[in-house]
């Protein structure tokens, strides 16, 4: 995989908040991008003159009926996405960590992207799906569908230094994953949604939330998005904090804040606080050094101030 222009962490230096890219589309036989492969993007007005010059070649895939046609992406990331290949184009500078969670416009993503079956041999149409894959029996050949899906994983397009993944399917593409992050075998991180920092993740990171540094989601732990249900607060996880083993998050966390393990808090759960008084969890959202958890005897929802420590990362763990 060729590297981005840009350096992997920072925009440009004037900030710029238009981008390109330069990579391939691939084309069904009925004229649908199934998908975009940039293999360089950076920030800036326009595409450099060098970089179009290294166009790949026009070529043809006779197995899946597609055409790989070389393709230039110009875009305004404040503006809504026009076109599959502009949606691509943002979900690299994602993953590519060119662009954090939630500073792009991803309006009307899933309205701009294709259903694709991503296949063992690359992205397949749906509608020629079963000849491919009779074509290829014919030939001895196997043919594995790893998903239907709008979004593939990342790991097929980009693959961020630093970080460990144990399932590639669990990741999509456009997840941002800050080098040190470990994302085991239960853990998923959605698009436009992940780490800071260095991260353990065992449980689920939904679209559109941010973890800081330091922090552990700890396994079937879920951390609630906005894609469903009506929610529109963007979630965000501090640094060093804890979600405990099957817990769940409605609220923001400040730092250093801890979730009881099997504690779902929703914005709208009676929390009893220290001085008696009970508040919804939305009031909570945000504070630092709070520590969720339900009385063992009244089964009420308390949140108090934490003392002592959880033990933090395993440093030597997510020195990837």
């Amino acid at each position: 995989m060729t590297a981005p222009v840009n350096n992997p962490m920072t925009r440009s230096a004037s900030d710029s908040t238009r981008a390109w890219g330069v990579g391939t589309a691939t084309v069904s036989s009925s004229g649908v991008v199934l998908d975009v492969h940039y293999r360089r993007l950076g920030w800036g007005d326009a595409c450099p003159a060098a970089e179009r010059a290294n166009l790949a070649p026009h070529a043809v895939d006779q197995r899946r009926g597609v055409e790989i046609t070389p393709m230039v992406t110009e875009i305004d990331t404040r503006v809504a996405p026009s076109d599959t290949a502009d949606v691509y184009l943002r979900l690299h500078l994602l993953s590519h960590r060119l662009a954090k969670p939630r500073s792009l416009n991803l309006d009307g993503v899933f309205g701009l992207l294709p259903n694709v079956a991503w296949t063992s041999i690359g992205p397949v149409a749906l509608d020629v799906l079963d000849e491919v894959r009779e074509a290829l029996r014919r030939k001895g050949e196997h043919l594995t569908v790893h998903g239907v899906d709008k979004f593939p994983r990342m790991t097929d397009y980009v693959v961020p230094s630093g970080v460990r993944i144990a399932d590639a399917s669990r990741v999509r593409l456009g997840a941002h994953l800050a080098e040190g992050t470990t994302v085991m075998h239960e853990g998923f991180c959605n698009f436009n949604a992940g780490t800071l920092g260095a991260s353990m993740v065992e449980g689920r990171i939904s679209a559109g939330v941010i973890v800081g540094n330091g922090s552990d989601i700890g396994g079937g732990a879920s951390i609630q998005g906005t894609l469903s249900g009506g929610g529109k607060e963007m979630i965000t996880v501090g640094e060093r904090c804890l979600l405990g083993a099957n817990s769940g998050l409605g609220i923001s966390l400040g730092d250093d804040s801890i979730i009881e393990a099997g504690l779902y808090v929703t914005a709208g759960t009676l929390v009893r606080l220290p001085d008696g008084s009970t508040v919804k969890a939305r009031e909570m959202s945000g504070v630092s050094n709070m520590l969720f958890r339900r009385n063992s005897a009244s089964g009420a929802v308390e949140a108090v101030v934490r003392t002592g420590s959880w033990g933090g990362l395993n440093a030597a763990l997510h020195k990837n």
